[in-house]
């Protein structure tokens, strides 16, 4: 068997693996040892025996009996081993046993997967722990993915989450499924623990390349797996469309040099229309709930964006009416910069520029904007097309200081470069 449908069976069966075991076993380290540890068997013994009938159901009968062996080793949770030494032995042989495996039903796979994601999300973990619990408990990344994406090493990548599961085993972190008042309060967090992923990965902070595409692709699956948890739910079919909506843009976001492409400039038949019209659908669905929030409404402008046939015929005015919506529910520095933006295309520059320095250099709602590289490359490209060249330079240069990426540094500086020769809009 290739190794790319091992891989393959690790995306689908991960997080229901380590769900399933969760709820057995009460342990999230147990869980998550024990179904890497049944992943490795799986390494080791699909490509020469072949890929079983039933991949869950082999894959689960390893987990529980590596789930045994570990709780035998640590002398803990022995009130457990009875039921799943039952559970396990259905047979006497190893491979008869995984080929009667009784799986869970499909709903109660579901509501594993609810409580493990929402446990991950639980409000009483700092937020990077959040992100990185979720990210290799339910996502299924290894240590090092997720070290590279926080820049630091394996080692401390390995001693952070070490911390994380101890403050879920001190806290008594509830893995159980939530219910309707507690996912109600639960699920905003959620998604946005989801959405701090995409944003890593959709323009990076951290890393050399401006786009991480592993990290989109993750923050898809998860959003794509909320929604079929939470399916009634209109903010996370919001986000899911959203994500979807702005990712199909990726493969036009980068020049052969690996720096940034404006939206205006981007060849939209690069765009991928397949992943727009899945996002246009996921919309429609969230639409169909008649109750809307911020993730729904970005996600209706990214759809304004992602169906105007042409740069110059998207519907600027629909697009500022949705932001001034918008800005009141999620009054932070990127929506009010994103409006002003919008605005610009609508009433022009002098009208843009005002609301640009209207947004308070820092406070409680709209962060530090005077760090935010973006406020500044949009200062300045308003301020070049008002031929106010001089601040147009420093808004640059400014810019590029606050920028960590080194790709969207070349790309800030090849924009003062061409000050005064070219149209900084282009």
């Amino acid at each position: 068997m290739r190794s790319v449908e091992v891989a393959d069976v690790f995306r689908d069966e991960w997080s229901r693996l380590v769900a399933t075991l969760m709820r057995e076993v009460g342990d999230l380290t147990i869980a998550e040892d024990a179904a890497q540890d049944a992943f490795v068997e799986a390494a080791v013994r699909w490509p020469t025996d072949g890929i079983p009938d039933r991949p869950g159901a082999w894959l689960m009968t390893t987990g529980r009996r590596k789930a045994i062996d570990q709780i035998r080793r640590a002398r803990r949770f022995d009130d457990r081993l009875p039921a799943l030494g039952a559970q396990a032995a259905t047979a006497t042989s190893f491979d008869a046993a995984a080929s009667d495996e009784v799986e869970p039903d499909a709903a109660q796979i579901l509501d594993d997967q609810l409580a493990l994601l929402v446990g991950c999300c639980h409000p009483s973990l700092a937020p990077d722990a959040q992100v990185a619990l979720t990210l290799r408990i339910v996502a299924g990344l290894s240590t090092r993915q997720i070290a590279r994406a926080f820049l630091v090493s394996e080692e401390t990548m390995t001693r952070r989450l070490t911390r994380a599961k101890a403050k879920v085993r001190a806290a008594r972190i509830p893995f159980g499924v939530p219910t309707l008042d507690a996912l109600g309060e639960r699920v905003g967090g959620v998604c946005e623990v989801i959405s701090s992923i995409f944003t890593e990965g959709h323009a990076s902070a951290t890393d050399t390349a401006f786009i991480r595409g592993e990290l989109c692709e993750e923050a898809i699956r998860l959003a794509a797996l909320l929604a079929k948890l939470v399916p009634t739910d209109p903010e996370v079919a919001g986000l899911h469309a959203l994500l979807l909506l702005t990712d199909a843009r990726r493969m036009s976001r980068l020049d052969r040099d690996g720096r940034p492409i404006l939206l205006a400039d981007q060849d939209r038949e690069r765009w991928d229309h397949q992943m727009i019209a899945r996002g246009l659908a996921e919309l429609a669905r969230a639409h169909s709930f008649q109750h809307g929030g911020p993730f729904q409404i970005q996600a209706a402008i990214a759809a304004l964006h992602a169906t105007a046939p042409a740069f110059e015929t998207t519907d600027w005015q629909a697009v500022l009416r949705l932001y001034d919506v918008l800005l009141p529910r999620e009054p932070s520095a990127l929506v009010a910069l994103n409006r002003a933006i919008a605005l610009d295309h609508v009433r022009g520059p002098e009208a843009a520029i005002a609301a640009l320095d209207a947004i308070p250099p820092a406070d409680d709602l709209t962060g530090d904007v005077d760090g935010y590289p973006y406020f500044h490359s949009a200062r300045a490209d308003i301020l070049a097309r008002l031929d106010r060249w001089d601040e147009a330079a420093a808004a640059f240069e400014r810019a590029i200081a606050c920028s960590t990426n080194e790709s969207e540094r070349s790309f800030l500086r090849r924009r003062l470069q061409g000050l005064g020769g070219v149209n900084p809009r282009s």
